[in-house]
């Protein structure tokens, strides 16, 4: 395992536990070269999952990609890194979970969608205003309007 500071690519391991749900396990390393520690994770590989994109191109599902546009959406928003990482855990396991190798890209930012509203609604603003492209305010407030009615 390459350090994440200095790139030596040895390290030991400190401590090592299952996560929640069990289906991965968190190693606490610390490099045998400047001795800093870093935080890895196990888990058990499975079948890519293949998302379709708009223009009809295809890529790797990438969890990280993922985490990077919900960590956008919910930037200075009181929104720990445990409760997205939970909530990408759950979108990845609906995906894993049908009988389909093939997501379209759309899918996936409704279930994002659909967790933002729940963990933090100012997210689910910010997130669906990229994602659906809101072209001017009344789209805008229309979306405003929904959140509100439920």
């Amino acid at each position: 395992m390459k350090c994440p500071f200095c790139a030596f690519e040895e390290s030991k391991v400190i401590d090592s536990r299952p996560t929640d749900e069990g289906e991965r396990i968190r190693r606490r390393r610390e490099c045998l070269k400047c001795g800093k520690r870093f935080t890895t994770y196990e888990i058990i590989e499975s079948l890519p999952i293949i998302v379709i994109k708009k223009d009809k191109s295809r890529e790797v599902f990438d969890r990280q990609k993922l985490m990077t546009g919900m960590l956008r959406a919910c930037e200075k928003r009181p929104v720990s890194i445990e409760t997205l990482d939970r909530a990408i855990d759950d979108i990845e396991s609906l995906i894993q979970n049908s009988l389909d190798r093939e997501v379209k890209s759309e899918k996936i930012g409704e279930l994002v969608m659909e967790k933002l509203k729940e963990i933090d609604e100012v997210a689910y603003v910010r997130f669906a205003s990229v994602y659906r492209q809101f072209k001017d305010i009344n789209t805008f407030m229309a979306e405003l309007n929904k959140l509100l009615e439920n």
